[in-house]
């Protein structure tokens, strides 16, 4: 998503030069949210990106591995020699983080690429029984479609809860149930001890029968490749970009999964491992290479996730918020979540209530403040919550 929208973004915005969108993959570029529903069930062979490159002239080379740069000669290392540069922008996203000890053991899975996808709709045709590994957004998804499938499944989470890494405790605990509902077993505080054919051993002893095990412990940026090139990389392996998207390098940018940048929003630094991230910041990306005048990148982050019936979308950033409010009853099937800083909306969770959304969305762009009382009553509009 990345490259490709900051290839087309710099034809939008009046970039004449030549544009060369390189990627490991041998696909044509494709779009990854209907890998874990459409394309997974069965109801469409693919998700390429509806993107004329020829007419862009965007010229893209596919199947080829970049393994290094060098910035001092501004060339890529490719295992077809190297490939010269004037402006680089570095969109190689996250790679899934494998379960140790599970690599190479029969049908241990991953999903992240087509590849990955069309490996695992047979496996969900054939009603397997299914272990998923880890309960967050990725595990729920799939745990969904695999229940859509009529597959047997459960979901070891070593957490508490699902959702550990992206939601506090008091938020993604009612979501539990929903496993449930579906007909899904969820077993927290479930470590993995070992994979095995046809089985997954937990620490307690216990083994789950396993015709298939799919792992979705997280994901990291996918930037070995700049190792020796002096860019800097931050905590999380990720690429350290400014307030505009540029590397510690001259002439080299870096947008998506695979980077950081400060955030003035929010007054700190934001890695964001979502789609909205890696169609807004190209925009960002192609102004600053074309124009003249410097854009800042800073955007209220955004996702959705469709899970167990259930459409959830949050936008914002909570980790700074000093209120939590909460609209309508988190056992039923709509509510929503709002976190205040100093009585101004920094971030919302919405399930089942794409209103709330919209409008915080806005409300969080233009920083108004609101009223905690007026907010809380779930029949009220966000925008009518205001002080």
């Amino acid at each position: 998503m990345a490259g490709v929208q900051t290839a087309v973004a710099l034809r939008e915005q009046g970039f004449t030069g030549s544009v060369v969108l390189i990627g490991a993959e041998p696909h044509q570029p494709y779009d990854r949210p209907p890998l874990s529903k459409a394309v997974l069930l069965g109801k469409a062979e693919g998700s390429a990106f509806d993107v004329d490159f020829e007419a862009l002239d965007v010229e893209l080379r596919l199947g080829l591995e970049v393994t290094g740069v060098s910035p001092d000669r501004r060339e890529l290392h490719t295992a077809n020699g190297p490939v010269p540069y004037d402006v680089l922008v570095a969109a190689t996203g996250a790679e899934p983080i494998r379960l140790p000890g599970a690599e190479g053991v029969p049908g241990v899975h991953l999903l992240r690429t087509l590849d990955d996808a069309e490996r695992l709709r047979p496996v969900l045709a054939r009603q397997h029984d299914i272990v998923v590994v880890g309960a967050g957004w990725i595990g729920a998804e799939f745990a969904t479609a695999a229940r859509e499938a009529g597959c047997s499944v459960t979901v070891v989470e070593a957490a508490d809860r699902p959702l550990v890494g992206a939601l506090p405790a008091e938020v993604a605990a009612p979501m539990a149930t929903w496993y449930a509902d579906s007909g899904a077993s969820l077993r927290t505080h479930a470590r993995v001890e070992r994979v095995e054919p046809g089985a997954v051993v937990l620490d307690d002893g216990s083994r789950l029968p396993a015709g298939a095990v799919v792992v979705g412990i997280g994901a990291r940026p996918a930037t070995a490749w700049l190792a020796g090139s002096g860019i800097e990389l931050g905590a999380h392996r990720e690429i350290v970009a400014d307030d505009h998207l540029r590397t510690s390098v001259p002439d080299v940018y870096a947008v998506g999964d695979c980077a950081s940048f400060p955030s003035g929003r929010y007054g700190e630094r934001l890695l964001v491992h979502h789609w909205d991230n890696a169609l807004q910041g190209p925009r960002t990306v192609a102004a600053n290479i074309v124009g003249e005048t410097p854009v800042v990148y800073d955007p209220v982050p955004y996702f959705w996730s469709e899970q167990f019936g259930r459409f959830v979308q949050y936008a914002g950033h909570h980790g700074s918020a000093d209120t939590l409010v909460r609209r309508g009853d988190p056992a039923g099937p709509s509510w929503s979540v709002c976190w205040l800083r100093e009585n101004r909306l920094v971030a919302v969770l919405a399930v089942g209530r794409p209103r709330d959304l919209a409008q915080g969305r806005r409300l969080i762009e233009s920083g108004t403040r609101m009223d905690p009382a007026l907010l809380s009553d779930p029949s009220r509009p966000l925008k009518t919550a205001t002080l």
